[in-house]
């Protein structure tokens, strides 16, 4: 009787390292009513492109508050602290309030621009990031004239390329 159990032990051993070989296949779930209707909030090209806004706005300040504090008064040998740590905390404020603004607006118009783009081409791939990229660097260039614009464009097209295949976000 001892033979036979140790038998079935590895049988039983045998059959379970079957088992944890296959791939469990898990049934696929259905998404719920909430996760539908956000989805389909998230879809709309104005939600995305104030959110883009928005958080573009965040990065900008986050990024004038570091360069605004690097930045060292022209006359700083004859500034006092006091004087030195005010012009230092306004500089900050000047930087992170521009910075936040050109972000902001760079974010808008370029998720718009994609978005826009990807809804009329039915298609998620990098000809819409390029577009997008070109549309924004255009307009923000384009006080610079057409020249400017063109260059914008080409500049931050390339940009985004560079950067969408760094993150690799499409196949």
């Amino acid at each position: 009787m001892s033979s036979n159990s140790g038998n079935e032990f590895t049988n039983d051993s045998s059959s379970s390292t079957e088992a944890a070989e296959k791939p469990q296949i898990e049934p696929i779930r259905m998404p719920s009513v909430e996760e539908i209707k956000g989805q389909d909030i998230w879809n709309n090209c104005a939600v995305r492109s104030v959110v883009s806004g928005v958080m573009g706005g965040g990065l900008g300040l986050a990024m004038g508050l570091f360069l605004g504090a690097l930045d060292n008064p022209i006359m700083q040998e004859e500034m006092t602290g006091r004087q030195q740590f005010i012009y230092t905390a306004k500089q900050m404020g000047r930087r992170s309030w521009s910075s936040a603004k050109t972000f902001a607006v760079m974010g808008f118009i370029f998720s718009a621009a994609e978005c826009v783009v990807e809804k009329a081409r039915a298609k998620h791939d990098t000809t819409n990031t390029v577009v997008a990229g070109c549309v924004t660097g255009g307009v923000i260039s384009a006080r610079g004239g057409p020249k400017a614009a063109c260059v914008g464009c080409a500049g931050f097209a390339t940009f985004s390329v560079l950067i969408e295949k760094f993150l690799d976000r499409h196949d």
